[in-house]
């Protein structure tokens, strides 16, 4: 990247006009290389703002080809991104292979016993408890009804079912951790769980 030989700290505005005027060309080379239009213009918008940061030095005539470099690696991040996500999401789904349905009678009560320690977390935590594990609901739902990605939505739900285990382990002390199912902590009205 060549420099100036006095670096300022900011593009300068005929770079920041040519940037903008190369604005569909930079989002056609993207579209070409990632699969949607949504993500290349996600892409495209993070770049300028990065661009914008980390241009400073870049000579006029050279800042079409810088960034044309940043977008590059921006678009090899992305993909660095989403092969990382999807490792995580692929561990994430081994976490339970063989969930079994607990029968109705016992699904019940740990619902009731569950239910008032599930008011105590945050609204987004028990919101994505209700979609994913109380409703059987995808992270797909969650994302839709929360305004996130499925992979925002999947560390949501990782975090809420955290928090909630902390929380039945603070209710029920050793009786959560040893699953016990003669359980006498207390439900949110006084009553015992497990009587």
């Amino acid at each position: 990247m060549p420099l100036k030989s006095n670096a300022s700290t900011a593009l300068s505005p005929d770079a920041i006009a040519q940037l903008v005027k190369g604005h569909r060309e930079f989002l056609a080379f993207l579209e070409r290389r990632v699969e949607s239009r949504a993500v290349a213009e996600d892409i495209l918008q993070t770049a300028f703002a990065r661009g914008l940061e980390r241009g400073a030095g870049v000579q006029d005539e050279k800042v079409v080809a810088w960034f044309y470099r940043v977008l590059r690696n921006a678009v090899i991040d992305h993909y660095r991104q989403r092969s990382t996500t999807a490792r995580v999401m692929e561990a994430w789904g081994r976490e339970f292979p063989d969930v079994q349905e607990p029968e109705a009678e016992l699904r019940q009560e740990i619902c009731q016993c569950v239910s008032g320690l599930l008011e105590t977390l945050k609204p987004e935590y028990r919101q994505a408890l209700r979609i994913v594990d109380l409703e059987e609901g995808k992270l797909n739902d969650l994302a839709q009804q929360s305004g996130i990605t499925a992979e925002n939505a999947a560390v949501r739900v990782h975090r809420a079912r955290a928090a909630l285990r902390r929380r039945i382990e603070q209710a029920c002390g050793t009786c959560s951790v040893h699953g016990c199912l003669d359980c006498s902590c207390e439900k949110a009205d006084g009553e015992p769980c497990g009587g």
